[in-house]
């Protein structure tokens, strides 16, 4: 599996639409795709089956705020997106509820924002290098985490310092 977190501030920015409101200053998860190690890509698409709008109302509550959908207000859209697209290809090993639960557990447990509090890095527009965020992610979930990030767009594309905005989280 491949866990992705993101950063609303930058999904926000580089979205071809405006958010429907001040994205979170948090990271939220993106995904947990499956993924065939061997080709070392995620998987996509698996089975026939649809997401079931049933999630129980507790983790429902939780997904809000771990899993929000901050380009609309329309949370299940984004789940059922993801669902429909990696999390059945997961369906052998969790069903749905299971999917969305363990995704959630993952971001208690690995939460990018705190482990970047906890190492004065902060997402307040400084720039950071690359070793600076990957070594205390690396610390503490003992993976190597790969970082996708996206050009500025308040930059324009001939500007003599070149950084992007981190926009992913991916172990």
């Amino acid at each position: 599996f491949q866990f992705v977190q993101q950063w609303p501030p930058t999904t926000c920015a580089v979205s071809k639409q405006p958010c429907y409101q001040n994205p979170p200053s948090i990271f939220t998860i993106h995904g947990l795709w499956p993924s065939n190690y061997s080709k070392k890509a995620w998987v996509a698409n698996c089975t026939r089956t649809r997401f079931n709008n049933s999630l129980a109302p507790k983790l429902e509550a939780k997904l809000k705020i771990s899993w929000p959908n901050v380009e609309n207000a329309n949370y299940t859209e984004f789940w059922e997106r993801e669902w429909n697209k990696h999390g059945t290809c997961s369906e052998q090993t969790l069903d749905q509820e299971e999917y969305f639960q363990r995704s959630h557990d993952i971001w208690n447990a690995y939460n990018i924002t705190n482990i970047l509090k906890k190492a004065n890095i902060l997402p307040n527009g400084a720039i950071w290098n690359y070793s600076d965020i990957v070594s205390p992610i690396k610390t503490v979930t003992r993976k190597m985490p790969a970082l996708r990030c996206k050009p500025d767009p308040t930059k324009p594309k001939n500007h003599k310092i070149s950084h992007q905005l981190l926009h992913e989280v991916v172990f």
